[in-house]
Order: C-alpha cells, then structure tokens, then sequence
C-alpha cells in the first residue's frame, strides 16, 4: 500500500531554513507527480510545491523564491528545503500524491517563532 513518511520538521528562528524529506513506497514513484502541501489549525490544505516526474517544479507564491522542491528517484525520496522562513509558514507539513494533499503522510511539525 501506500506509504509517505515525513521527517525534518522542527522549531526554527524566522529567517531560517529546514529541510523536509519524504520517503516513498508501494507505488512507482518515479512516474509520479509529488507534492507538498501544509495545514494550520481550522484552515484547509494549502498546496505547497509540485515536481513532476521529469524534475520540472511549481511553487506556491507564498513560498515562491524561498522553497525548493526536489526529488531522488533512486531513493524514492522527495525534499522541500525551505529558506528565509516566516512565521506564517508555521503548519503541519504533508508530502502527498495530489495537490488536494487527499494521499499523504502523517505530517511534519514546523514552526517558525523566535
């Protein structure tokens, strides 16, 4: 079945940086679309970053400039590195199949707080 495990969240000083990591399996991870996709308390699933299986990205303009989405399909890993960190991109963050954030994991914790 399958399986999204996210990892790297944590407390950070705004004007930071973390990086997520988003182990894959039980389906062909390297011809799939991958997202990430966060959410606050009482809000919706707000889309994050995209990767496409050929490598080619789109982000959010919230994060636009300050995140990376990344993938390394021999390890079926995704990563989202995350630079100049604000506050209001403290949220729980997901690594998910589709953009509706319907598919994934159990979520990272990131806050961003001095």
């Amino acid at each position: 079945q399958v399986q999204l495990v996210e990892s790297g969240g944590g407390l950070v000083q705004p004007g930071g940086s973390l990086t997520l990591s988003c182990a894959a399996s039980g389906f062909t991870f390297s011809s799939t679309w991958m997202y990430w996709v966060r959410q606050t308390p009482g809000k919706e699933i707000e889309w994050v970053s995209t990767i496409d299986a050929h490598g080619g990205v789109s982000h959010a303009r919230s994060v636009q400039g300050r995140f990376i989405i990344s993938r390394d399909n021999d390890k079926n890993m995704v990563y989202l590195q995350m630079n100049s960190l604000k506050s209001e991109d403290t949220a729980v963050y997901y690594c998910a199949k589709d953009a509706g954030g319907v598919i994934k994991g159990q979520g990272t914790q990131v806050t961003v707080s001095s």
